[in-house]
């Protein structure tokens, strides 16, 4: 029980680390892109994905590592043989989705439980990233459309006052 209790303690600071560094470099390079404000919102979205992937790999490796390798907890129900098996094991848990296909058994129930958990705080932690930089690219769309009419008017006005200057020789 204690190996459980120590690799649970160690997956969770593992995979909030593998998200604060996902987001914080997300948002360090995020005003750098030059894609309009869609694509950035589109771009956090996929970062946030990407480390939640990367979390339900890890724990994944962890089910393989001590369920697999080890022997420490089991799962009834369809057997688990493979690393594959593991990860669907992992994002079942992660996600909360909890099929029941696999029921985690001895020291697997805390690590499945633990990964619930965890996961749904990390996502809940990516959806409020992902609301903020919302706010902030959203407002955007219109002022990238509102630039662009102000461009253009601006190219019109100058063609008319270049007419009043320059007027356009007549029968020629």
């Amino acid at each position: 029980m204690l190996v459980a209790l120590t690799a649970s303690v160690v997956l969770v600071m593992v995979t909030i680390l593998v998200l604060y560094e996902t987001l914080r470099l997300t948002s360090e390079h995020l005003a750098e892109l030059p894609v309009p404000p869609r694509w950035r919102i589109v771009a956090v979205v996929l970062a946030a994905f990407a480390g939640h992937t990367a979390a339900v790999w890890i724990y994944a490796g962890a089910y393989w590592l001590l369920v697999l390798k080890l022997g420490l907890g089991a799962f009834s129900g369809v057997p688990i043989e493979s690393f594959e098996d593991c990860l669907f094991v992992s994002v079942v848990a992660y996600s909360s989705l909890g099929y029941g296909d696999h029921v985690p058994v001895g020291h697997a129930r805390l690590l499945t439980g633990v990964e619930a958990l965890n996961g749904l705080l990390l996502i809940g932690w990516s959806a409020s990233f992902t609301y903020l930089a919302m706010e902030r690219y959203w407002p955007l769309h219109g002022k990238a459309h509102a630039h662009r009419a102000a461009k253009a008017r601006r190219a019109t006005d100058e063609e008319r006052a270049r007419e009043r200057l320059f007027p356009p020789a007549s029968g020629a």
